[in-house]
């Protein structure tokens, strides 16, 4: 078994397009006759680095790369030199694409020759891509996904060619996130056509949904929090097409999704929860769940909105507690799944148990029902005065005040309680003081999880896929006190 499989298969629907990007299109089989000569360039390699945005030639390079027996490495373009240069070194005589070296895997849409026609013996157990994590909480580590992994999250959840013909997906998350990937090969596989954004703004993606009569699209939730901004005061988002929105990547604040429901009110959504070590989603919240929690009357009910679903169809979820015992319903524990899918390996180092269950390293809980509750990393668990306090909690709070418009509760080391809370907001245009942001959450939460400090700056730090850089936040806020302010404050 080897991913080209999925483009043998869509290129059996004939010369329909598959990709697009602005004015320019290619079908599967040109895809796949493309794939072919550029194997033909990659065969003596040991990798392949794609640093660069989307692009038709990123399927190019994908699945010649499968073909030829070689790893694909995508790399975030948006990393400093350093940390690029780092990553690169670690792979001294691979093939290098970059921006100005796309074109030529494009160039001959004609059939290959047969010097130029490679095929690699399949082996389903051939490493197929390294993706590097996004390192939020620690240096980027080289996730190992092979070709059964990828086949067997495609396989597992979707049915082949189950498209209809004018049905469009939008890819504007980056290629070096496991998202993209995955959206490229399930959409592919399912029929629907992919069409490319090389770089996000709300209003670009608003006016390519309209544009290309999008039906599917995926988001990181900061992508979904400016759309929403975008739109206009009565909130009609005027995109009739779209049938289905995806979001994932990281935690999505319920108010965002909310305001995204009532704009989007013909849309479905889907929360889909995953890790790059799991070949993308393993548990999805569906339409129907998102639409119950915003109708519902309590809080109960609405919180269903904070959860991530429940597993996909070949992945098994188990919450455990630090001594390695399972959690009873509610309780919140350590996440591990298990799978076909699941690779769970770094560099030829493997960190699955025995028995094939892998740490995420998230925190989150069960409920009666099997709906998962993810509360974020374990490491960002804040442990004030012996009190374990999670910063999903306390943000969700925040983000309900009317003058905050971003929120990250982050844990800063204190003498006498261990650590304090701190709260980093970005606000909306009102002026909002601190002690009324305390008063705010200590009014919906006890004491013991009221921010000790509240610190406004213009924006948070980020990755090139919107998860926040708590650990950014976390140095530049013990440097030698700098919460020695007028806003610092304690319970």
């Amino acid at each position: 078994m080897n991913i080209v499989m999925t483009l043998e298969m869509a290129a059996t629907a004939g010369e329909r397009p598959a990709v697009s990007l602005a004015e320019r299109s290619l079908s599967a089989a040109e895809l796949l006759r493309l794939a072919r000569r550029a194997a033909g360039r990659f065969r003596a390699a040991p990798a392949v680095l794609y640093r660069a945005p989307n692009h038709l030639a990123y399927p190019v390079a994908l699945f010649g790369c499968a073909l030829a027996g070689v790893p694909f490495v995508p790399l975030n373009y948006r990393l400093g030199t350093e940390q690029l240069a780092d990553i690169e070194g670690r792979h001294p005589d691979a093939v290098r694409l970059g921006p100005d070296d796309l074109e030529v895997l494009l160039d001959d849409p004609g059939e290959p020759s047969a010097g130029d026609v490679v095929q690699a013996p399949w082996d389903q157990d051939a490493v197929a891509v390294i993706l590097y994590t996004s390192g939020t909480t620690a240096a980027p580590k080289a996730a190992l996904l092979r070709h059964r992994h990828l086949l067997a999250y495609v396989l597992n959840t979707l049915e082949f060619n189950s498209a209809a013909e004018r049905d469009a997906a939008l890819v504007a998350v980056p290629p070096y996130h496991i998202a993209g990937l995955t959206n490229l090969m399930s959409n592919l596989y399912t029929g629907r056509r992919v069409v490319y954004l090389p770089a996000f703004s709300a209003g670009e993606w608003l006016a390519a949904v309209r544009r290309e009569k999008v039906t599917h699209a995926m988001l990181v939730p900061t992508m979904l929090a400016r759309i929403v901004e975008e739109l206009p005061a009565d909130g009609d988002a005027g995109v009739p097409t779209l049938r289905s929105l995806a979001y994932g990547g990281a935690r999505a604040p319920r108010a965002v999704v909310e305001k995204a429901l009532r704009a989007f009110p013909d849309t479905g959504f889907v929360n889909a929860y995953g890790l790059t070590e799991t070949s993308s989603s393993i548990a999805v919240l569906g339409p129907e769940d998102h639409r119950a929690a915003l109708d519902a009357g309590d809080r109960v009910g609405r919180d269903r909105l904070t959860s991530v679903g429940r597993p996909l169809p070949g992945v098994e979820i188990e919450l455990r507690t630090p001594a390695g015992e399972l959690c009873t319903p509610g309780a919140t524990g350590l996440v591990h799944v298990r799978g076909e899918q699941i690779s769970g390996e770094y560099s030829g180092r493997s960190v699955l148990d025995a028995e094939g269950w892998f740490p995420t390293g998230d925190l989150g809980r069960l409920d009666a029902d099997g709906y998962l509750y993810v509360e974020g990393r374990a490491d960002d668990t804040i442990i004030r005065g012996g009190e374990n306090v999670a910063p999903a909690e306390i943000e969700d709070v925040l983000l309900e005040h009317p003058g905050v418009r971003e929120a990250v509760v982050i844990g800063v080391p204190d003498e006498e309680w261990g650590q304090r809370i701190v709260a980093v907001l970005v606000g909306n245009e009102e002026s909002v003081q601190p002690d009324e942001i305390r008063l705010w959450v200590r009014n919906r939460l006890r004491t013991s999880k009221t921010p000790d400090t509240v610190v406004f700056r213009a924006d948070l730090p980020r990755t090139g896929t919107g998860k926040l850089l708590r650990r950014t936040l976390i140095a530049e806020l013990t440097e030698p006190d700098p919460l020695d302010n007028p806003e610092k404050s304690h319970a």
